[in-house]
């Protein structure tokens, strides 16, 4: 995976302080913070909204950061948006390989963006710094039970950088970003939008938007360096309203469209704004449903048996 060489699938189509504790697995402790919930009891939509909105600026990669990588040339010396799109391609092969969460991913790509957005790294260290930001969101979202051992993730990624590498760089990773991991991201606010919308339909419309497709919609405009300078609200209410305008059903979507432009209202967002981040997803899906972002692995992977008589994860 580490040599980015491999065909990306389109059909795959929480804020506090982060306090490290290096355990066996060289885990971190998870922090509390609100997270969005749904069901009798939660917090009203207005509260969670208020409370994701209130933290979402503070999240942000620094644009001027981003900037320079958007317009660096790709001679293997100075870090790309080609190589960051690679790199996150990688991170979700690995993300479907273990089975682990949406927020997982999502999370990763957040670490990944804010501390490519204030460090200038070289290529060679990308992919030390993109299985490192992956780990760190993998031990805050996942169950500890699956969070596997650092040097298991590096023999399936295939890298060939140490654990005392990956235990330096992610000091080095949550020193710049303050020790604040867990951002308000995409996922989370499509999540939330989604379920306020529900909420607002009859039972046939439900079945309008499917929260999988959403989110698998979602997976695929993360892969894409252009939203890493897009707002997560704005993003998700993207990526939402490009399916409704998908469906050509009038009968439901009208529902549908009038509960977004409530959401969108309510949200401050500008016109002109959501339609040319709505264009921006439609072309990336677009782009991710060609054969040529469709193709297989061209790297098989299997699993073998060692001298010692253990599995372990191998390249053919």
């Amino acid at each position: 995976m580490s040599g980015h060489g491999h065909g990306f699938r389109a059909t795959l189509l929480r804020e506090l302080p982060f306090s490290p504790s290096l355990h066996a697995k060289g885990s971190v402790t998870r922090d509390k913070m609100i997270d969005t919930v749904t069901g009798p009891g939660t917090p009203p939509f207005a509260v969670q909204l208020k409370a994701l909105t209130d933290l979402e600026g503070r999240y942000q990669p620094k644009l001027s950061g981003l900037r320079f990588i958007e317009c660096a040339q790709d001679n293997g010396l100075r870090m790309t948006a080609r190589l960051r799109e690679l790199e996150v391609k990688d991170l979700l092969s690995l993300t479907r390989f273990f089975g682990f969460s949406s927020d997982s991913f999502s999370l990763a790509i957040s670490i990944l963006d804010r501390f490519l957005s204030v460090m200038k790294i070289q290529p060679k260290h990308l992919s030390c710094v993109g299985l490192c930001c992956f780990y760190i969101a993998v031990k805050s979202s996942e169950e500890e039970k699956n969070v596997p051992l650092a040097n298991e993730l590096i023999r399936i990624s295939q890298n060939r950088f140490t654990v005392p590498d990956m235990i330096r760089m992610e000091k080095i990773i949550m020193e710049k970003l303050y020790w604040k991991v867990k951002a308000p991201t995409a996922l989370r606010f499509l999540r939330l939008f989604h379920s306020h919308i529900q909420e607002q339909l009859d039972a046939e419309s439900k079945q309008i938007l499917s929260l999988d497709r959403l989110e698998a919609q979602l997976k695929a405009c993360h892969c894409s360096f252009v939203f890493s300078k897009i707002k997560p609200s704005l993003l998700a209410m993207a990526v939402l309203c490009y399916e409704a305008q998908e469906q050509h059903d009038p009968e439901h979507t009208d529902k549908i469209s009038e509960a977004l432009k409530g959401l969108q209202q309510q949200l401050r967002i500008r016109d002109g704004d959501l339609v040319c981040v709505r264009e921006f997803v439609g072309k990336c899906l677009a782009e991710y449903a060609t054969t040529k972002c469709s193709k297989p692995n061209t790297q098989r992977l299997r699993w073998t048996i060692s001298a010692k008589g253990t599995l372990v994860f191998s390249s053919e």
